[in-house]
C-alpha cells in the first residue's frame, strides 16, 4: 500500500473519531448524563457526585487504545493492522504513537483511556514564537510619497476578494473619474509552455488574459467592463455593453507578443513584491493595507491613495461610502462587514 494511500486511510480514521465524539457531544447536550461520563472531564468547579476518574499506565492505555483500533480496524483503518511505535507521558497527557505499515502517527490519550485525539497537538510555546509579529499600522504621514502616486491593485478574476476589491476602484472612479489615471490593476500568475496560469484554473487564467488586453490595449473601456463583470461574470453581454472590439481583443488573446507580453509584465512585479493573494496593494512601490485606513470600504481605499500624493489634491476631500464592499458577483455595491480574506 503506498503512503498517500495510508495517509487516506488514517484520514478516515480521524474523521470516525471527530463524527463519534461529535455524537457523544450532541447527545450529551440533550442528557448529560449519556453514557455516565462527562465528554470533557475537566472540572468546572461547580459541585458533582462523581466517581473519581481512574488513571491507568501509560502501558496500559497504550495497550488498550492499540485493541480498540484493531478491534475496529474495519471502520477506522481501512482493516490495516496497528501496532503500538512508543508511548510518553507529556503536558497532562499520554502521547501514543502508532504504526500503521511503515508509517508512525503520534497522538494523545487522557491518562483513564477514555478519549483519544488523534492528532500531535500543537506546542502553544513552540507556536506561538514562530508566529510572525503583526505589522503595526501605517499613518498617512508614514506612506511613500509621489507627485503622481500609483496604486497597483494585485487580484485575479475569480477570486472573491479580488472581485471585492475591483468593485471597490470601480466605486472610486465612478465618483473620482481623475483617480483612474493613479489606479491599475494587476493579475497574479505565471506563465507556463506558453500559457498563462492562474490560483483558480484554466477559465480565471482566461479571463485574467482577458481583462488584461482589454486593460492594456482598450483601456478607456477597461472600467465599462469591469463595472459588468463583477455583477455576474457574463463575459459576452459585458463585452458587448462595454463596446469592447472583439476581433482586436481575441487577436491580443492569441499574439504571445501582445497579450502574452502584458501579462509577464504583471507577474514580473506580482515577483519582485512577492505577492501571494488577491487583492494585494502596492502604492507608490510599497505594499500597503486597506485596513490601516478602515478596510475595504471606497472611502479607505481613496483615502490611501490620497495619503500617495505629495500634495493631497482637492478631491481627495470628497466622502465615499464607508460600507464594506460585497464579496464575490453581487449587483449591489454594499456586502457583509467581513471582508478581510484574500485568495492565496
Amino acid at each position: 500500500m503506498t503512503k498517500k494511500e495510508l495517509k487516506f486511510i488514517f484520514l478516515g480514521f480521524i474523521i470516525a473519531i471527530i463524527f463519534v465524539f461529535g455524537a457523544f457531544w450532541y447527545l450529551q447536550k440533550k442528557n448529560p448524563q449519556f453514557c455516565g461520563f462527562k465528554l470533557f472531564p475537566f472540572s468546572t468547579g461547580a459541585t458533582q457526585s462523581s466517581t473519581l476518574t481512574k488513571i491507568l499506565s501509560k502501558e496500559e492505555v497504550a495497550q488498550k487504545v492499540v485493541e480498540f483500533l484493531n478491534k475496529n480496524k474495519d471502520l477506522l483503518t481501512g482493516g490495516r493492522e496497528v501496532s503500538l511505535s512508543s508511548v510518553s507521558e507529556e503536558s497532562g497527557l499520554y502521547k501514543i504513537t502508532i504504526k500503521i505499515g511503515n508509517e508512525e502517527y503520534p497522538s494523545f490519550v487522557t491518562r483513564d483511556g477514555k478519549i483519544l485525539f488523534p492528532s500531535a497537538g500543537i506546542e502553544i510555546d513552540k507556536f506561538a514564537s514562530q508566529v510572525p509579529t503583526p505589522k503595526p499600522k501605517k499613518t498617512c504621514e508614514e506612506l511613500k510619497k509621489d507627485e503622481k502616486p500609483l496604486l497597483e491593485a494585485f487580484v485575479v478574476s475569480k477570486c472573491p476578494f479580488g472581485l471585492q476589491m475591483q468593485r471597490i476602484l470601480n466605486e472610486i472612479i465612478k465618483n473620482i473619474p481623475s483617480l483612474a489615471a493613479n489606479i491599475k490593476v494587476k493579475y497574479l500568475g505565471s506563465i507556463s509552455d506558453g500559457k498563462i496560469t492562474a490560483m483558480h484554473g484554466e477559465e480565471e487564467a482566461k479571463e485574467n488574459l482577458r481583462q488584461i488586453c482589454i486593460r492594456e490595449e482598450q483601456g478607456d473601456k477597461y472600467w465599462n467592463y469591469i463595472d459588468c463583470h463583477i455583477k455576474e461574470g457574463k463575459v459576452e453581454e459585458c463585452l458587448k455593453s462595454a463596446k469592447i472590439d472583439e476581433k482586436k481583443l481575441n487577436e491580443c488573446q492569441k499574439d504571445p507578443n501582445r497579450g502574452l507580453k502584458y501579462a509577464q509584465q504583471d507577474f514580473e512585479i506580482q515577483d519582485k513584491h512577492n505577492v501571494q493573494g488577491s487583492p494585494t496593494l502596492i502604492l507608490n512601490g510599497e505594499e500597503v493595507s486597506e485596513f490601516d485606513f478602515g478596510g475595504r470600504t471606497a472611502e479607505a481605499v481613496k483615502t490611501l491613495i490620497c495619503c500617495g500624493f505629495n500634495k493631497m489634491p482637492e478631491f481627495c476631500n470628497q466622502k465615499l461610502s464607508e460600507d464594506q464592499a460585497a464579496i464575490g458577483f453581487s449587483s449591489a455595491y454594499k456586502g457583509s462587514a467581513k471582508s478581510g480574506g484574500s485568495c492565496q
